[in-house]
């Protein structure tokens, strides 16, 4: 992740956004983001709220229920929102973006400028546009097929503390399975090299 705070820069890719004519009555302080594919651009992990606009590039939005299971939400392109839910409600603790390749996103602080943001009718008309359309979305998906294996990978990679999974017993309860089940994939996952033991009913996840 490389944040760019060049005004020259900034204003530029301010200017060719969709939405310049809203963006530029705002007093905020713009800066640029980008990522490599695969950067996570929004997680619950991340303390700081920001308001995210895509300007180049793709991202895949998806929530991770406590079991492991994948739900693929959308796949925002340029235009796409992120942090719109954040304005007003806390951070979803199972929401996450993905870079789906090289990205750049307009960023701010959604903490620092709130008031303003709730002060602008024709920004929050964005908003809701924006919303509407997401939630829309949402009441057609399903779950993604996931094998075992596939759900303990994605508990461990989004609902473990540092990617360590501790305690054979309490994970089997939030996965859905017995404690022999888990304990067999998760001797494979060590076999293939996915995961690696750290100590007694303790795994972490290999690259985190």
């Amino acid at each position: 992740m490389e944040r760019i705070y060049d005004k020259k820069e900034v204003a530029a890719c301010v200017s060719k956004s969709k939405y310049h004519a809203v963006l530029e009555l705002l007093d905020i302080d713009f800066y640029l983001i980008k990522y490599e594919k695969g950067e996570l651009v929004s997680s619950p992990f991340r303390k700081e709220s920001l308001f995210q606009i895509v300007e180049q590039g793709s991202i895949n939005i998806y929530f991770i229920r406590d079991d492991g299971t994948r739900y693929s939400l959308s796949k925002g392109t340029t235009d796409y929102f992120l942090g719109d839910m954040d304005i007003f409600y806390p951070k979803s603790s199972s929401i996450y973006a993905e870079a789906a390749e090289s990205l750049t996103c307009i960023s701010f602080s959604i903490d620092k400028y709130r008031e303003i943001l709730l002060a602008s009718n024709r920004f929050l008309a964005l908003i809701c546009s924006s919303l509407s359309v997401k939630i829309g979305t949402m009441t057609t998906i399903d779950a993604a097929p996931a094998s075992l294996k596939e759900r303990v990978i994605s508990y461990m990679k989004y609902k473990c503390a540092d990617k360590t999974l501790k305690g054979i017993e309490q994970a089997a309860f939030h996965l859905h399975c017995s404690a022999r089940q888990l304990q067999r994939i998760l001797n494979q996952c060590e076999a293939a090299g996915l995961v690696r033991k750290t100590g007694k009913g303790t795994y972490r996840l290999n690259g985190a």
